[in-house]
């Protein structure tokens, strides 16, 4: 009463509410979108560093089970039903699009073998690959997922331009991630 004499219009007790409810919701759509950057950008650093490790191809396998547990990760934070086959077949659906990627990181994965410098070169190779290929993956099911998509109705096809360029956002990504590479403060 008291606002509609100082010539504020009255407002209905339901208004507040639903403002209160709409904030909330995008209050918890950016701390959704949050966790999801941070749970796609852990599990980049993760195959980095498996990476690492000198042995031809373990790092592929090892590459593959933390992108399907990346998915998985999302898939619970989006609340979408998760199955670990189809997440395996979409995945490799949104790589079979992107050949020469995969074509490279298997090159790169063998080029361990090669004592020394061929060491060398497979393990940052495959450490960056790794990294754009995992940031990419994320990229694509975060905006899928986002949607209101799940895993039945992913069409590879439609994201692949999507996924390309977020897999060369990737490289940029994870050449920020590499050891021994300072940090800015915006990363």
């Amino acid at each position: 009463m008291i606002r509609a004499i100082r010539g504020q219009p009255k407002k209905s007790p339901a208004e507040p509410q639903a403002q209160n409810v709409q904030e909330a919701t995008e209050q918890d759509l950016e701390l959704r979108s949050s966790q999801a950057s941070n749970l796609v950008k852990k599990h980049v650093i993760v195959v980095m560093g498996a990476s690492l490790v000198p042995i031809p191809l373990f790092d592929l396998v090892a590459l593959s089970g933390v992108q399907l547990k990346m998915l998985h990760g999302l898939a619970k934070l989006y609340e979408v039903p998760f199955s670990k086959n189809l997440g395996k077949s979409s995945i490799a659906s949104l790589l079979g699009g992107v050949m020469p990627t995969s074509t490279a990181m298997t090159l790169a994965s063998l080029a361990k073998a090669v004592p020394g410098l061929g060491t060398a070169t497979g393990i940052i190779s495959v450490s960056l690959l790794g990294g754009a290929t995992t940031y990419a993956i994320g990229s694509v099911f975060v905006q899928h997922f986002e949607s209101g998509g799940t895993l039945l109705d992913f069409d590879p096809k439609n994201m692949r331009a999507y996924f390309s360029s977020k897999l060369e956002e990737g490289k940029a990504v994870a050449a920020d991630l590499k050891p021994g590479k300072t940090q800015t403060s915006g990363s």
